[in-house]
């Protein structure tokens, strides 16, 4: 059995999607001595988090920050998830071409997935989840993967004839995000 630090998954890295000076509005968490409110994704489970960033110190939106358990520099603390509803208009704004910018940047962990991913049910195979994947991209996908494995989004974009990997990948994660399916690829619950 899996112990309680082991059951929890923390980012290391997190991207700005907002700096609030004044905090949320209606939503007194902290106080605003201690620095402005941030809106962040994490960089491994696009956890959706507030945090006070420190004061004096320079953020800005798009910024990658360290939010792991040593050393923070420009944020001071974590004040804990958030769910989709509760971003500002900029930080959703923000969050697709983040989210993009995430996927790009770990293209070897996305197109593994590809390779990887397996039925969730007797009926329905993870591949089928995915945005604009029915039966027919699935089976050519599996048979695709079977006969080599997929090496980069261009590869899959190439023997499959799947429009834009990376775009079908995001969507899936802002889905997700927004709890549209109960399944979930990319993101923790």
């Amino acid at each position: 059995m899996k112990s309680e630090a082991e059951r929890k998954k923390y980012e290391e890295y997190a991207y700005i999607l907002d700096v609030l000076p004044h905090g949320r509005p209606g939503v007194p968490r902290y106080s605003t001595r201690d620095g402005p409110l941030v809106q962040m994704v994490g960089e491994k489970y696009f956890t959706l988090l507030e945090g006070v960033a420190r004061k004096f110190v320079p953020i800005k939106v798009g910024e990658r920050v360290y939010i792991g358990k040593a050393l923070r520099e420009k944020v001071s603390r974590i004040l804990g998830r958030v769910r989709y509803e509760d971003l500002t208009a900029a930080a959703k704004e923000e969050l697709e071409r983040i989210v993009e910018q995430i996927v790009k940047a770990n293209e070897e962990r996305f197109v593994k997935f590809f390779n990887e991913a397996q039925p969730v049910t007797p009926k329905m195979h993870a591949l089928e989840l995915m945005p604009g994947i029915g039966k027919r991209y699935m089976w050519q996908i599996v048979r695709e993967r079977e006969a080599k494995p997929f090496t980069s989004f261009d590869d899959i974009r190439n023997r499959t004839n799947i429009p834009d990997p990376v775009k079908m990948i995001v969507k899936r994660i802002l889905e997700e995000l927004m709890e549209v399916d109960r399944y979930r690829l990319f993101t923790a619950p």
